[in-house]
């Protein structure tokens, strides 16, 4: 990720980019209050995938702790966890 953009615009285009990759399709704009759940149709075993994905393309780790079924509702909710997480400098040693 280049360090030129905003913190939360990088985080979006991983985060758009991994449900690329998941979902095995081009996405086009997407409005942040889509579902992951509801709208995309992730499974738990595509949520696993995107977390991978979402970690590599920030450089953010992760804290099963951390995270709550509330982070996965939207690409909004999962997108402002995320950012949180670089933010708050838990990034992947």
């Amino acid at each position: 990720m280049s360090g030129t953009e905003p913190v939360r615009a990088r985080v979006l285009a991983a985060v758009e980019a991994a449900l690329e990759d998941v979902l095995g399709r081009q996405l086009g704009p997407v409005p942040e209050d889509t579902g992951l759940f509801d709208d995309l149709r992730l499974d738990s075993s595509s949520v696993l995938e995107l977390l991978l994905l979402v970690e590599d393309g920030t450089g953010a780790a992760v804290d099963p702790e951390t995270l709550d079924i509330d982070h996965l509702r939207t690409i909004r909710s999962f997108t402002d966890y995320v950012e949180g997480l670089l933010t708050a400098g838990q990034v992947a040693a």
